[in-house]
């Protein structure tokens, strides 16, 4: 009987075993994940999930009797530890397990502080699984200091929610700008205000110079321009790099995550990768995507190139945040852009679309979904309405999609 194995059950990995069961794959399926829980939804982790409004079940991708009724095999909280391409199999604990194609869905592991600042402290947290929330939960109390390394979405995610549970938040970042990585400086000022706003304080241009304890406990950080911050605890929210530690021991090529061909093949022909770990051609370029919908879209297309589809890759990128009562909605890629286009009053409801030349290629838009959903179609139907058209409060904007 055919036997594929997939390594890494988080989103890519839980799409892709369901897609091949949903296109009539009949071999066997084995879903293996380092963490002792059944695949589940991330980004509730730093949002509701950590305020308390979302239970432990309501995460889950999946109910348990959806593996069994599908005749996938979990094996959980169980790591591999080796793969062997030559030999087709995995190593797991004691057991070598063989494969026909293998998928790689390995995802992405968070930076960390050095020790040398501080970062091996108790009380320094990152924010990626459900045990990193879990272990963090109880430092959440009223009246606490958090200080807040990045001013990425996550970090902002976890400020936010400090704030709501009325703790003392700073948020130190080393760039000029908070999400100067990912955003204009209008969507930056945009979150910027809103935190200001709900009183927390925002370091920029300033890095952390070390964290300081007490009997091995974090008690306050240092910065690079001299300020000392108390710190009850400390949250680390600097990134993440793709997990491409199997695929490098096992002699696959690596480049910004494991590169793979259009079809989500890596270098060895029976070895695919889907997700944040991987890196695929997009033009003359390459590309990697942290997102939830790159996990399902590039799950499912390896599932369906597995059974023999030979279908290309063409992202549709889309992304998300939660802050307070503000929902940013991304569609499209912003690298590149050289003029942003305004559409909105300069207040809770506010886009931002993000012009390369006459081409539209992205829209930031905050607690406006008709300007979300609107700009995602015009993109992936490459279609770039007159800037002018956008900016005018009178246009229609589905009228847009007809033109």
């Amino acid at each position: 009987m055919a036997q594929v194995v997939v390594v890494g059950a988080g989103q890519a990995g839980a799409s892709c075993v369901a897609r091949l069961r949903a296109k009539g794959y009949e071999g066997r399926i084995i879903l293996i994940g380092d963490e002792p829980v059944a695949p589940y939804q991330r980004p509730p982790l730093s949002k509701a999930y950590l305020l308390g409004e979302m239970e432990m079940e309501r995460l889950l991708l999946r109910s348990p009797e959806f593996y069994a009724d599908n005749s996938i095999e979990l094996r959980l909280g169980q790591p591999v530890t080796a793969l062997d391409p030559a030999k087709k199999t995995v190593t797991v604990g004691a057991d070598k397990i063989v494969y026909d194609d293998l998928v790689l869905a390995t995802g992405s592991i968070p930076r960390r502080l050095p020790a040398a600042v501080g970062g091996d402290l108790k009380g320094v947290y990152t924010v990626r699984t459900l045990a990193d929330i879990d272990g963090a939960r109880h430092e959440f109390q009223p009246g606490r200091h958090l200080v807040v390394i990045g001013g990425g979405y996550i970090g902002l995610e976890a400020a936010a929610v400090a704030a709501k549970l009325g703790l003392t938040v700073h948020v130190v970042e080393m760039a000029p700008r908070i999400l100067q990585r990912v955003a204009a400086p209008e969507t930056s000022a945009y979150f910027r205000n809103l935190h200001s706003r709900k009183g927390v304080v925002i370091l920029e241009g300033t890095g952390l110079d070390r964290l300081s304890g007490k009997d091995g406990h974090v008690t306050e950080a240092k910065l690079t321009d001299g300020r000392v911050l108390k710190a009850d605890f400390v949250i680390a929210g600097v990134g993440i790099v793709p997990d491409t530690r199997l695929a490098e021991a096992a002699g696959l090529a690596v480049e910004n995550g494991i590169r793979v061909d259009a079809q989500g093949r890596t270098s060895d022909p029976h070895v695919w990768a889907a997700g944040d770990c991987a890196s695929f051609p997009l033009g003359e370029a390459r590309l990697r995507l942290e997102s939830v919908g790159n996990a399902i879209d590039m799950g499912e297309l390896v599932a369906d190139n597995i059974l023999g589809a030979e279908t290309a890759y063409q992202p549709k990128p889309w992304f998300w945040s939660d802050q307070y009562d503000t929902k940013l909605q991304i569609a499209g890629l912003n690298t590149g852009y050289d003029r942003i286009v305004t559409r909105g009053p300069e207040a809770e409801a506010v886009s931002y679309w993000y012009y390369k030349g006459d081409r539209l290629i992205a829209v930031d838009a905050m607690n406006d979904s008709r300007a979300y959903m609107v700009g995602k179609r015009l993109i992936e139907g490459g279609k770039s309405p007159d800037p002018t058209l956008i900016a005018d409060p009178g246009t229609d904007l589905k009228a847009l999609l007809k033109a």
